[in-house]
């Protein structure tokens, strides 16, 4: 009995197994094994790779290795500054300065600047240099800081510097030699800034171009201010053409600087190339929109280039008055300031201008002042040059007017077309006659009338002429014969040709003696100069009708 409740004991038990067994169909017991199924597939082998072992960080650098590290690179640099490669050089110690600025690496880097002229990076790793030293500055430092500065044309900050050194070493013979050349330059600086301000140009040229050999013989960098200074001063000789190459000079080294960008704008300005000269100053103002001298600029160039245009209309049309006040007022903002070359070539175009109107309403003697003030400025333009040929010849001066006008032809071969120069030689012909004719006689000032009269003129003034100086009426008879003489060539279209090309003409035609007489007859017949008689020499008629 016993044995059999034993028995329903055990059943009972393996039952509540199997329950537990079924549900744990979705997880399996972690402390009791999966019993294997054989006619289930064997599950698929594990695809995930088994991540590598972590490789432990190295330990931080310490100062004593990364200074070790860096002096090696430094001996590299070292190496190949000794080898005078100046930029594999500046390569080894930019490395070593990355891991460890030390000012020794920054003076060597400087050094080699200074070996490919580059001042002023070196000046920069001098003055980084001296900055870490400041405690104990270390006077090869500060020497070869001034040398910098020295070649960057700062002798002011030189000497400071140098003091420095000779506070504490008073007998370092670097330093006294290199201060005796700072000293130099600072008074030749002293000098130039005098005679500027005096207005001394000569004087201020001379104490420049010291500056510059000083510090040209260092091998330094001209400083941008000095370049700007030559131009003014080339622009207070009127030295136009220089003083665009010292311009472009400037611009090339500095082309983002409005300062540089405005002055070269002034002289195109005065140069006479108004768009470029617009352009610069547009360009400065871009870089730095409240640039004064730069927006006085545009205006002014602005107002010029409109008034001329103007000017330039007016003429065309025919306004002469209204041409002659518009370029008037242009040369009013053109102005005449000596440190702008008295206006330059710009001013020199607008006096030419106005003096062709002028000579046009005749106003000859302000037309020969204006041309004249136009040829200070700019002596080549053979416009200005063919305007002052055109006054003289009117006021009679005909050899200046020759002149000017050879002048004239040779500039226009130059800078003018073949055009220009055929029109030239043909006004030089017409003056070289009138030059000839004053050597003998000139039948159009005898008469009173000018060049070019018409031929009704020409008997008005003969009719005048003779009745003047007839000897019955009280007249001078050698006057009257030159009177009957010009008469004789200016009324024949042929001989009156001739005549103005300069060629040889017997003013008398042959007349002689008797012709004379009869002319005197006409008079004295009552005939005077209301009808004429036919006969005498070569069937000639001599009443001259009118």
């Amino acid at each position: 009995m016993t044995n059999k409740k034993n028995k329903q004991a055990k059943k009972k038990q393996a039952a509540a197994n199997g329950t537990a067994s079924a549900s744990t169909t979705n997880g399996i017991d972690p402390k009791t094994p999966e019993p294997m199924n054989v006619d289930s597939p064997s599950p698929a082998p594990s695809t995930s790779k088994t991540s590598p072992p972590e490789i432990p960080s190295p330990p931080p650098e310490t100062d004593a290795q990364k200074l070790t590290r860096a002096d090696r690179i430094k001996e590299q640099g070292n190496t190949a500054f000794k080898a005078m490669k100046f930029d594999q050089a500046i390569e080894f110690y930019s490395k070593a300065i990355e891991i460890r600025p030390e000012p020794a690496y920054l003076t060597n880097r400087a050094a080699s600047y200074m070996g490919i002229k580059k001042f002023r990076p070196a000046l920069e790793d001098c003055q980084q240099a001296a900055a870490l030293q400041s405690a104990s500055p270390a006077p090869k430092t500060l020497i070869r800081l001034a040398r910098c500065q020295l070649a960057t044309g700062s002798p002011t900050p030189a000497l400071s510097t140098l003091r420095s050194v000779l506070s504490i070493d008073p007998t370092n013979a670097a330093a006294l030699q290199l201060q005796e050349k700072v000293l130099e330059l600072e008074a030749h600086l002293r000098n130039f800034e005098g005679a500027k301000r005096r207005k001394e140009w000569g004087m201020a040229r001379l104490a420049l171009d010291k500056c510059l050999q000083g510090i040209e013989g260092e091998g330094g960098e001209i400083p941008t201010e000095w370049r700007l200074w030559r131009v003014e001063l080339e622009l207070t000789r009127g030295n136009l053409e220089v003083a665009n190459l010292a311009a472009n000079d400037a611009m090339r080294l500095e082309p983002n600087s409005p300062e540089v960008l405005t002055l070269r704008g002034l002289v195109l300005f005065l140069t006479g190339k108004l768009p470029q000269a617009l352009q610069h100053a547009s360009s400065a103002l871009r870089l730095d929109p409240g640039h004064e001298s730069a927006q006085k600029l545009r205006k002014r160039v602005k107002d010029v280039e409109r008034l001329k245009d103007e000017g330039n209309l007016a003429f065309k049309a025919g306004r002469l008055e209204d041409a002659a006040d518009t370029y008037a007022e242009a040369l009013e903002r053109i102005g005449q300031n000596e440190e702008e070359g008295k206006g330059g070539q710009i001013r020199a175009t607008l006096l030419s201008n106005r003096a062709t109107t002028l000579l046009k309403l005749e106003r000859h003697e302000e037309a020969l002042d204006d041309t004249e003030a136009s040829l200070l400025l700019y002596p080549t333009s053979f416009k200005a040059l063919r305007t002052r040929a055109r006054i003289n010849l009117h006021l009679e001066k005909y050899d200046v007017s020759v002149s000017d006008f050879k002048q004239a032809i040779e500039q226009a071969g130059i800078e003018g077309t073949d055009a220009d120069v055929k029109a030239l030689r043909g006004e030089l012909r017409k003056a070289e006659a009138a030059l000839k004719r004053s050597k003998t006689k000139d039948y159009y000032k005898i008469l009173g009338i000018p060049r070019d009269c018409a031929e009704i003129e020409i008997k008005k003034a003969y009719r005048r002429e003779s009745l003047k100086h007839h000897p019955d009426k009280g007249g001078d008879e050698e006057k009257f014969k030159l009177v009957v003489e010009a008469h004789s060539v200016l009324s024949d279209p042929r001989r009156r040709e001739r005549y103005d090309l300069g060629e040889d003409e017997d003013g008398m035609g042959g007349m002689n003696q008797m012709d004379l007489t009869e002319i005197f007859a006409q008079f004295h017949s009552g005939g005077g100069f209301g009808g004429f008689n036919s006969g005498g020499p070569r069937g000639q008629t001599h009443g001259f009708p009118f």
